[in-house]
């Protein structure tokens, strides 16, 4: 089914020549669904936002870094008509609050376990983007009971999976721009943003730093995916993840970069689902 979405999409998609590259646009950050309720859930010394819609199968969107829930949007209304939709800021994020702990991957896949038990939610499927990716592939070898299915958007299991000099490209530079202006309207610590990318930069420095070995624990169904023009990760790690993990599928979308979701979220959509509908 995924196949037969990427060549639709091929058919569907095409701009006209003199039309800016859907891979180079950044459009509008989502507005909260109408009809979500928001929480906080005390966890791990911080208070960590949340909002749930829709009914159904829970599923946690897990967003990427310097961003924050609102991203996803697109996808919740989508999944919402027949799924419990779990939107998180991850800690330090968006509207949750952070402590003097160092930011890490396992410190914030805890925070959402943390989440689950606080929600009594014994099992729910993740998606994840960028950061959001690595928390969902790290709650599947850490937290296997907790998580059914993970739709890995844009990850890496170590910092040489990253492309150099990202912040330079003119599309991230003009995400790292919004989402400042978004950290300032939305966070509890708005004039806090140089020190929270200070401290974001030195986790993606150094982590993760997974082994192959730490891969092929995984045992969650995985789909590994990104846009065929990320601006921040290497294909080939793209590549070398889905062919590590057991049993991983591997999906390159057409025509969208790291932002895939805003910038052709009905593509990004379809896929999606079909892999969560998938048996």
């Amino acid at each position: 089914m995924l196949r037969r979405v990427i060549a639709l999409s091929l058919l569907l998609c095409c701009a006209p020549a003199w039309a800016k590259p859907r891979w180079q646009e950044l459009p509008p950050t989502p507005a909260p669904l109408v009809g979500e309720t928001a929480g906080y859930a005390a966890v791990n010394g911080i208070r960590l936002y949340y909002a749930r819609i829709g009914n159904g199968p829970p599923i946690v969107m897990l967003h990427g870094g310097l961003s924050n829930s609102d991203y996803w949007g697109h996808q919740a209304e989508a999944l919402a008509s027949h799924r419990t939709v779990i939107l998180v800021d991850s800690r330090g994020h968006g509207r949750s609050t952070r402590d003097d702990q160092p930011f890490g991957y396992d410190l914030m896949t805890d925070d959402v376990v943390g989440l689950l038990d606080m929600l009594k939610i014994p099992r729910a499927d993740v998606v994840g983007w960028s950061d959001g990716a690595i928390l969902g592939l790290d709650m599947a070898m850490r937290h296997p009971d907790r998580v059914g299915k993970v739709f890995a958007f844009g990850a890496n299991a170590d910092p040489s999976g990253l492309i150099e000099g990202v912040e330079k490209n003119p599309t991230f530079a003009a995400f790292i721009d919004r989402a400042g202006k978004e950290y300032e309207a939305l966070s509890p610590a708005p004039k806090d943003y140089g020190a929270f990318v200070d401290a974001v930069g030195r986790m993606w420095s150094g982590q993760p730093h997974w082994t192959e070995a730490d891969l092929k624990r995984i045992r969650t169904p995985v789909l590994i995916a990104d846009g065929d023009h990320d601006e921040g990760i290497k294909r080939a790690h793209t590549e070398y993840l889905a062919a590590t993990i057991p049993g991983a599928g591997l999906l390159i979308l057409p025509n969208v970069s790291h932002f895939a979701f805003l910038q052709d979220p009905a593509l990004f959509n379809a896929a999606l689902l079909a892999f969560l509908d998938g048996q």
